[in-house]
């Protein structure tokens, strides 16, 4: 799996929300099937995530490198995957 192509795959055709604060909703709401975050992602969000029951997957690259791989013009530090679509991003959970 091509982790880059898939998140764009997910993002185009799912549910995909983008920043810390609505990545924290969505984990709020029982609605995230999987949380990624950048590898410089802060550590109280890291601490956060820890206490909750939801898959984190680190990417490797920085928020900025996230930012761009989701084709947003901006630092993506977390986001959460509502919905795949089309992708097979949650193919990470198995891995």
């Amino acid at each position: 799996m091509d982790f880059e192509t898939s998140l764009r795959r997910a993002i185009k055709s799912g549910a995909v929300v983008n920043g810390q604060k609505e990545t924290r909703n969505c984990i709020e709401e029982g609605k995230a099937q999987i949380v990624i975050v950048a590898n410089n992602c802060p550590g109280e969000f890291i601490t956060y995530l820890k206490e909750k029951d939801v898959f984190v997957h680190t990417y490797n690259g920085s928020s900025m490198q996230l930012g761009k791989t989701c084709g947003k013009p901006f630092m993506v530090s977390a986001l959460a995957v509502e919905d795949a679509g089309e992708s097979d991003i949650l193919s990470l959970k198995r891995a």
